[in-house]
């Protein structure tokens, strides 16, 4: 079962979700998408939220008003985080989340600790998280399938730029040997005319010479 969030409406249309127990969370962290950003109470057990960011977003696009929402989320869904102030919450993209053999199940670490950010939570806000948990909907999705519609979508994509790109090439390819042609035929075209130039002025110089012969 994964609980799914609205965000405050004036940050944008965005969804934050987390798992039921440690696996649903195994199984979000196996099929996340890239747009995911994980988050986590530092050094305390707590839930795995996710903000689902839009594409081609990263973590500096996250919102003041929508990383409240979120580290809000994940204190009220830490047993012992949810008890004390002044907690840590780091976040990071899914992409970052290193999973190996000997981990426990929902466990994690990170391929890269400089791409992990810590914000301090000073305690919790009522107002917000209970704003949050009215918007909840419980559902059971089927993670592979998701990931595999997802990159499925991204493949097409792939190929509708390529044919994009292939296209765009074809006419620079064809203007530019259009141009060529016209530069050829405007060279060609002054060619003629000097040529001509030059006749008329011999001919001019014959009905001289005519003349002078005939006086």
């Amino acid at each position: 079962m994964v609980f799914y969030f609205k965000a405050r409406p004036e940050v944008g249309d965005y969804t934050i979700f987390m798992g039921l127990d440690k696996y649903e969370n195994e199984e979000l962290i196996k099929y996340g998408f890239p747009e995911d950003i994980w988050f986590h109470v530092d050094k305390m057990s707590s839930a795995h939220v996710y903000l689902r960011l839009h594409k081609g977003q990263t973590m500096d696009a996250i919102s003041e008003g929508l990383l409240e929402d979120c580290v809000q989320l994940v204190k009220a869904n830490s047993i012992q985080g949810n008890k004390v102030n002044d907690i840590d919450v780091v976040y990071t993209p899914w992409s970052n989340l290193k999973k190996t053999a000997s981990m426990d199940v929902g466990q994690v670490g990170f391929h890269n600790s400089k791409m992990v950010r810590t914000v301090r939570v000073e305690k919790r806000i009522n107002e917000v998280v209970n704003r949050l948990n009215r918007t909840k909907v419980e559902r059971k999705p089927d993670f592979k399938a998701e990931r595999e519609a997802y990159g499925a979508a991204e493949k097409a994509e792939r190929k509708a730029l390529l044919r994009d790109k292939k296209r765009r090439e074809e006419m620079d390819r064809l203007e530019k040997e259009r141009q060529a042609e016209l530069r050829s035929y405007k060279n060609l075209m002054v060619s003629e005319r000097m040529t001509s130039n030059k006749q008329i002025a011999s001919t001019n110089k014959s009905l001289q010479e005519m003349e002078e012969d005939f006086m």
